[in-house]
C-alpha cells in the first residue's frame, strides 16, 4: 500500500481542494493549503485509518466538521448520527 498511498493522497488532495474552493470561494491553492494542514489530512495519511475507503466527500465532510468544532471525529459522516 506504500506505493500507492501517493497517488491516492493526490486525489483526495485536487478533490477535496476543490470542494473547498468551491463552496467557500478560496483560490485552489488557499484552499489545498488549508487541507494538508487538517487533522483531517493527518487522518487521511495514517495508513492504519485506512481511510482511502471513504468519498471524497465524506473526507470533505470531515475536514468541515473540524473547522466548526476543532475536530473531524465530530463529522456526521463518522458518527452517522
Amino acid at each position: 500500500m506504500k506505493k500507492e498511498l501517493p497517488y491516492i493522497l493526490d486525489f483526495y488532495d485536487k478533490s477535496i481542494a476543490l470542494e473547498i474552493s468551491n463552496k467557500y470561494g478560496y483560490s485552489f491553492l488557499d484552499s489545498l493549503r488549508k487541507f494538508l494542514y487538517s487533522e483531517t489530512y493527518r487522518m487521511l495519511c495514517n495508513p492504519a485509518l485506512e481511510m482511502w475507503e471513504f468519498s471524497p466527500l465524506g473526507i470533505f465532510d470531515m475536514w468541515e466538521a473540524e473547522q466548526v468544532t476543532g475536530s473531524p471525529q465530530n463529522s456526521l459522516y463518522l458518527r452517522r448520527d
